[in-house]
């Protein structure tokens, strides 16, 4: 079991884990608040280091990112535990449980890992989801720093919650990014996810600043983050500090873990897709059957460009190698598939 980064020795054996904006004090035998870090002899400890819960090809389209690579293949990494304590969490069986209540873990080497692309001859990269990669964040780079040197692409799917010096390390090896935007009220992170929203806010500006990839998930539950207004407020700061063609994807929410509240309306969804569209063009909805909100459209002339069904079926429709639209030539997409 490997020593884990960024930590400090306090008093007494007990020691503050640095990785996210928790920064948790744990005394000797301790986890911290993701449940894979532990104080062991005065040592933090990476618990799940290369324990994996699932490893999976997928849709580029599934993580969700539509203007990176759009039809590729990427392989999915994921392990256990979470920084985040979401009462709606919908992987909540691999994200709120620790490795000693997971049975069905398996020891993998970074090797073991990137042996899978042999078998996949269309696969991009790997993609560090399923649960929230910053809690595994020492397999992620040792695995991340690998496959780049194999000229393959590395994904991070995660909710934001990590501090500023092992976020500027991340940016060095992972090229995209999918990050949930989960609202925009600090009292909903409070009691929904038991966390603060500013280190989200500031972490979405500091990857856009880097120039990676990036697509934000807006998942919509009724009565919680779906008032008009606020909503509003999220797609102009988007806009005004991310820019203009920033990518969102608005997501249905189903009754999950602790929260049993009734699945999102679609007209809800319907609603606050119109809102945002006319701030950004590049807006989308998931985990509902509504066409508009799934394909691409040129944001100068309109042109169908990339047609989805069920979110992950995508056919390239009026897009050159280059990304730029057949009809007006106007560039749309920096990563477009070989």
């Amino acid at each position: 079991m490997p020593k884990a980064k960024y930590f400090q020795k306090l008093s007494r054996g007990s020691l503050r884990c640095n990785l996210c904006p928790h920064y948790c004090e744990l005394a000797e035998g301790e986890r911290g608040k993701c449940g894979v870090r532990k104080n062991i002899d005065g040592k933090l400890l990476a618990e799940n280091y290369g324990l994996i819960s699932s490893v999976h090809l997928d849709p580029i389209e599934k993580k969700p990112l539509y203007h990176y690579y759009p039809s590729a293949s990427i392989l999915s990494v994921g392990s256990v535990g979470c920084n985040l304590s979401c009462s709606f969490c919908q992987n909540c069986d691999i994200s709120q449980t620790t490795v000693d209540d997971y049975p069905w873990l398996r020891q993998h080497t970074v090797e073991q890992v990137l042996a899978y692309n042999d078998q996949y001859s269309d696969n991009i990269g790997i993609a560090y989801t399923y649960n929230e990669p910053t809690v595994y964040f020492e397999f992620m780079m040792d695995l991340a720093a690998e496959s780049k040197k194999q000229g393959l692409k590395n994904v991070m799917v995660s909710n934001g919650y990590i501090a500023a010096e092992p976020l500027r390390e991340v940016l060095e090896l992972i090229d995209a990014f999918n990050i949930d935007l989960k609202a925009f009220n600090n009292e909903f992170y409070k009691k929904f996810a038991d966390a603060r929203l500013n280190p989200v806010k500031e972490n979405l500006k500091t990857v856009r600043m880097a120039g990676k990839h990036l697509e934000i998930t807006n998942l919509i539950i009724p009565g919680l983050n779906d008032d008009e207004k606020e909503f509003e407020e999220m797609i102009k700061w988007i806009y005004n500090e991310l820019g203009e063609y920033t990518v969102l994807h608005l997501s249905r929410y189903f009754p999950a873990y602790r929260l049993q509240y009734p699945p999102t309306p679609q007209e809800t969804i319907s609603r606050l897709f119109e809102i945002s569209k006319s701030h950004l063009p590049y807006t989308y909805t998931g985990n509902l059957n509504f066409s508009p909100g799934q394909h691409t459209l040129c944001h100068q002339c309109g042109t169908l460009l990339i047609e989805r069904k069920n979110g992950y079926l995508t056919k390239i429709k009026a897009i050159d190698d280059k990304g730029k639209c057949l009809t007006c030539k106007t560039r749309i997409l920096k990563y477009v598939k070989p």
